[in-house]
């Protein structure tokens, strides 16, 4: 195509296009990088927002008369954006029940401490879960077994981390199935009269199966001459 020059040719220059294409990439990895820098991070320092989103859950021991109430409260990072999340901010513990009123109070500050400084915060389920109650713990409905009231603090602390997305959920599609068809196959094997005492006791897994060491839930059954547990899936036999 023929251009007309109006003006007076004062410089000239050759484009590289190679050269051209690098600036270009260039100046696409700098806006990213800006774009990174101004994702706001969970840190000590972060001003707690004036609204915050919150959950609470109602916890049932055999150790008081009164229930036990954990509200965890968290905030959103860097809504409406691509680099939004939801991280736990606070905790609170509330009951009727004043025995460990003192514990109770410094351990959620504590919790809260180490949610408000950042990073991996997951530690804490099982800091939480491995405390053990001198005087001995208790099973809760279902055959779960819990070391201590801690410890049922940190199992619900993991449940609210799995509802938010920090903890992955466990087992997969495939493995719920593999677990639900070999509790159908126990079920098939078992006495009427051993089925009809399960049901009167309300109880989620034979009453003959004993404890998971994994999943500390009362699951575990003898199954094709191999221990299996019907709740995570661990096997003896791999």
């Amino acid at each position: 195509m023929t251009v007309k020059l109006d003006k007076k040719i004062v410089s000239y220059k050759v484009v590289d296009k190679k050269a051209a294409a690098t600036a270009a990439a260039a100046a696409i990895a700098a806006e990213v990088e800006s774009a990174k820098n101004n994702v706001v991070h969970m840190h000590e320092s972060f001003e707690r927002p004036e609204r915050l989103i919150g959950s609470t859950y109602k916890v049932k021991t055999p150790m008081s008369e009164h229930a036990m109430y954990i509200t965890i409260n968290d905030v959103l990072l860097n809504e409406d954006t691509e680099h939004e999340s939801r991280r736990p901010f606070e905790v609170f513990i509330n009951s009727k029940n004043m025995e460990h009123f003192q514990w109770v109070v410094a351990l959620t500050r504590l919790i809260s401490a180490v949610f408000r400084k950042g990073g991996d915060a997951t530690f804490l389920v099982e800091e939480l879960k491995a405390v053990f109650d001198p005087k001995g713990g208790y099973f809760k409905k279902g055959g779960v077994f819990m070391p201590s009231i801690v410890a049922e603090i940190g199992f619900a602390i993991e449940d609210h981390m799995k509802h938010i997305g920090l903890i992955d959920n466990g087992l997969d599609e495939h493995q719920k199935k593999f677990i639900e068809d070999k509790r159908k196959e126990y079920e098939v094997g078992v006495p009427a009269a051993a089925a009809a005492s399960a049901e009167a006791e309300d109880a989620s897994y034979p009453p003959s199966s004993t404890l998971c060491m994994k999943c500390s839930t009362k699951a575990v059954v003898l199954m094709d001459g191999c221990m299996t547990c019907l709740c995570c899936g661990d096997s003896k036999c791999g």
